[in-house]
């Protein structure tokens, strides 16, 4: 019976911590967008989000985690956007790769979760943030195999979807920054490429 009374009591603070930590992550995601990913700052979005600067770190231990956790949001959208590109198109890699690079070239905090990842875990130690983000890059990974029709059955073929996912993310980069457009290379030539190769 006491035991019931307190998970009554537990599950509308609980509530409110998940929809504080909503708030947070939205707010960081419109001063991300607003100010740059590497150039938020914890009172900034604390700020945004109406909290004083010192309630989220209840939350995020440092401004690495909120990044990574930001991040971990886009893999869970990449995963999602491959889903539906695989589902809708039989256009294996050419439909899933496009599919996935549109929505990475306007991802920035996935460009900044590369620098804050070092920094998550001073102690050695894998943070919540880390794990987190992990567990959703694992899923990304996951969903490019099963959409494009790249087989992830042992360790040769895991390592070219990885491989995949790399060329799209650094693709992401060049095509954001304008770099690949001044090479000569439009973004579906090279997704046609890469489809071409890992063809099954």
């Amino acid at each position: 019976m006491a035991g019931a009374a307190i998970r009554k009591e537990r599950r509308p603070r609980d509530t409110s911590k998940a929809a504080s930590r909503v708030a947070i992550l939205a707010a960081a995601r419109r001063v991300a967008a607003r100010d740059g990913a590497r150039d938020m700052s914890l009172r900034g979005v604390a700020a945004e989000a109406g909290f004083a600067p010192a309630a989220l770190y209840g939350y995020f231990r440092n401004k690495d985690e909120l990044l990574l956790a930001l991040a971990a949001d886009d893999l869970t959208s990449l995963a999602r956007a491959m889903r539906d590109a695989g589902g809708l198109s039989s256009g294996g890699l050419a439909g899933v790769g496009a599919a996935a690079l549109d929505l990475l070239r306007g991802a920035e905090t996935m460009a900044a979760a590369s620098a804050a990842l070092s920094g998550v875990a001073p102690d050695g130690r894998n943070g919540d943030a880390e794990r987190l983000f992990n567990g959703r890059l694992i899923a990304a990974l996951k969903a490019l195999s099963d959409a494009s029709g790249l087989p992830a059955n042992n360790r040769e073929s895991q390592c070219d979807v990885v491989l995949v996912a790399s060329a799209l993310a650094g693709l992401a980069l060049l095509s954001r920054s304008g770099r690949l457009k001044a090479l000569g290379f439009s973004p579906e030539e090279m997704i046609a490429r890469l489809d071409g190769r890992f063809r099954s």
